[in-house]
């Protein structure tokens, strides 16, 4: 954006000029976060005044300071310095609202450089006057062009997809859970809060001693939750499993176990969950600043998978993808370059997915690679490269080349972008809500409302 001033000289009284603004909620973040202001009137998720609902109401400083932007940025321009500045406010605005920040000139002073304006926001859906008043403002005697693009963007740290998945979950009956040896606070914790959200229902399975602990470590009873005496871990991870397979449970959750301890009794070709696929792991990604969530697949469970195992890697994904509200799946399937070379495996085994795609080998969503990850997930990378693709520069789907690169990438951006990741084991009968230890509670929330999204929509339960 070029902007350019309007000096003294060349402003006339009676000149208007105006600036439209879309408040989005992450505007009231950054204003709360900047101003230090956190009236829960102005955040769009909390109830400011006890009713019930969450106000979002724009604070009055921000729609002020849409005045000084029209001031700063169109006229007078840049160069200008407040020097005083009225407001009344007539109507409240929410985020969501597109207001109009208009200025006239009323009036200037050759002696000192000031002029006057006339200042008002209004709501052009609804004509509404948000905010009326008067500038005033020493205006600039020099030209003065520049491009304000060289200014740092924002992201927003928001779990907003996550967000929208709790919400998706919450009608959802509670998915009874096996919970494997929760035997410390954390593992305990995330099922608990997820049990308080109404997600799940969880049935404990471990050392009765070692659960309670963890319970009174938090603060916590367990007053109505079953308890499964398991005393030593492989026996919970066996005991789990039968529970899925007597119809008493719906999913099996990771507790404090490593997690082939708990796969292999769910691997077990008699009395295991095996259904025809592989057993494969998505983490469903909540990313700062992308428009939908990012699925990463395979990043834990299979080390250097075949082109049939990624054949089953990049079904189940797009069946969570599905069970999540993506409606259709676009699959970038990844690779160091976007052309085939036979001299990169990796690209052949994207080309065939793609190929199978297209052949109707793997149904429900779009399959598209090799693809190098900037073209993948960015628009203006896709398009320099000439990729012209309906998944290029728009994948919600990773399909990563091994575990390595898997589990590089999802941690990548967990630490390094601030994503948070649902993790999730598919191809089984029931899903397996996996955890790390350093998950944080949104992580395991999401994870359990993943679950529950996914066993909804196959068992017909939505």
């Amino acid at each position: 954006m070029i902007i350019e001033n309007r000096t003294f000289d060349e402003i006339k009284v009676g000149d208007r000029e105006e600036l439209r603004r879309l408040c989005t909620q992450d505007d009231l973040l950054v204003f709360a976060n900047v101003s230090g202001n956190h009236n829960p009137m102005h955040l769009y998720d909390q109830d400011g005044d006890g009713d019930g609902q969450p106000e979002a109401i724009v604070p009055g400083m921000f729609v002020g300071a849409l005045i000084s932007a029209v001031l700063g940025n169109v006229m007078p321009g840049a160069g200008t310095l407040y020097r005083a500045q009225s407001f009344v406010f007539h109507n409240r605005a929410h985020a969501g609202d597109d207001l109009l920040a208009a200025v006239t000139v009323t009036g200037k002073n050759d002696r000192d450089a000031t002029v006057t304006l006339a200042t008002e926001v209004t709501r052009p859906a609804d004509g509404a006057l948000i905010l009326s008043g008067v500038a005033e403002v020493e205006a600039p005697r020099r030209k003065i062009v520049l491009n304000s693009h060289d200014l740092p963007g924002l992201i927003v740290q928001r779990h907003r997809h996550f967000e929208k998945i709790l919400k998706q979950a919450a009608p959802l009956p509670a998915l009874v859970t096996a919970v494997v040896c929760p035997e410390e606070p954390n593992s305990l914790g995330g099922a608990l809060k997820a049990r308080e959200h109404t997600i799940i229902e969880p049935i404990l399975v471990g050392d009765p001693a070692r659960i309670a602990a963890a319970a009174a470590e938090l603060g916590v009873n367990l007053d109505g939750i079953e308890i499964v005496e398991e005393m030593d871990h492989h026996a919970a991870a066996r005991r789990a499993v039968a529970l899925v397979t007597e119809g008493r449970a719906q999913a099996l959750m990771k507790g404090h176990l490593h997690t082939d301890m708990l796969l292999r009794p769910a691997l077990d070709k008699e009395t295991g969950l095996r259904m025809g696929r592989r057993f494969t792991h998505v983490f469903v990604m909540d990313v700062p600043g992308v428009m939908h969530p990012i699925l990463v697949t395979d990043a834990a469970i299979n080390i250097a998978p075949d082109l049939k195992t990624k054949v089953d890697i990049t079904q189940n994904a797009i069946d969570l993808a599905l069970s999540i509200g993506i409606a259709e799946p676009k699959v970038g399937v990844l690779s160091a370059t976007e052309t085939v070379n036979p001299d990169i495996p990796s690209s052949i085994d994207a080309a065939l997915l793609s190929k199978m795609a297209e052949r109707g080998q793997i149904t429900g969503g779009l399959v598209d690679g090799p693809l190098a990850m900037d073209n993948a997930v960015d628009l203006a990378a896709a398009r320099t490269k000439g990729i012209v693709s309906p998944v290029a520069g728009r994948a919600e789907i990773l399909v990563v080349p091994n575990l390595d690169a898997g589990n590089m990438l999802a941690k990548q951006l967990a630490y390094i972008s601030h994503a948070e990741a649902a993790g999730l084991v598919l191809g089984a009968k029931v899903p397996i809500i996996l955890n790390s230890r350093s998950d944080d509670e949104m992580s395991r929330l999401a994870s359990c409302a993943v679950a529950a999204l996914h066993h909804a929509r196959l068992t017909g339960a939505a």
